[in-house]
């Protein structure tokens, strides 16, 4: 899945768990960073734009440096020494990064049924277990679409009711002029 969607699958786990804020943006960033590996595609872009040849970081990298057990428990570790709930950043973060991993076994495609992406699940110790799924939908398929609207519509009803959204990772100040919006919006059409 999309780096935006697994931003809000963590996000929306953080706060059902009703983390405070610093613990939520903790653990939601533990369900993002999985995606540190697909770094390697800004590489492949200077290279090419450089006119120094094709590389195959990405194809090599993502879904491999940071998508094992390794990282799963490393990066919540990490993220757990800043927060203030320290043994529930750990839980959670494990739990949204494996939930990282499920998105990506379930709607990763890519655009030909056999462009499948695993998940070397020991990497990158080992290429073994891999797991991977046949059935996976495309990247940009409707059912990836389908589950980031849904969780856009949850994100917004929470701004709503809580006070609160992703954007709060970002900048406190834009997140609640964001909230003063919607809270308006739904007030004013008779929906809050």
């Amino acid at each position: 899945m999309n780096p935006v969607t697994h931003l809000l699958v963590s996000w929306t786990t953080a706060d059902l768990a009703k983390l405070q804020p610093r613990d939520r943006a903790l653990v939601t960033w533990c369900g993002v960073t999985p995606d540190l590996d697909a770094l390697g595609l800004a590489l492949e872009l200077g290279y090419a734009a450089l006119d120094r040849g094709g590389t195959k970081f990405y194809h090599t990298y993502h879904h491999f440096l940071t998508h094992g057990l390794p990282a799963a428990v490393l990066l919540p570790a990490l993220f757990c020494l800043f927060g203030k709930q320290k043994l529930r950043v750990f839980l959670i973060g494990v739990l949204v990064f494996h939930l990282h991993l499920l998105c990506d076994l379930a709607g990763s495609r890519g655009p030909s049924p056999t462009d499948l992406w695993p998940i070397y699940f020991l990497a990158p110790l080992s290429r073994h277990p891999m797991f991977v799924w046949t059935d996976q939908w495309r990247l940009d398929g409707w059912q990836n679409f389908l589950i980031t609207v849904s969780l856009m519509g949850f994100v917004g009803w929470r701004a709503v009711t809580q006070g609160c959204s992703p954007l709060s990772l970002i900048s406190r100040r834009a997140d609640q002029a964001v909230v003063g919006v919607l809270r308006r919006w739904t007030r004013r059409t008779g929906r809050g």
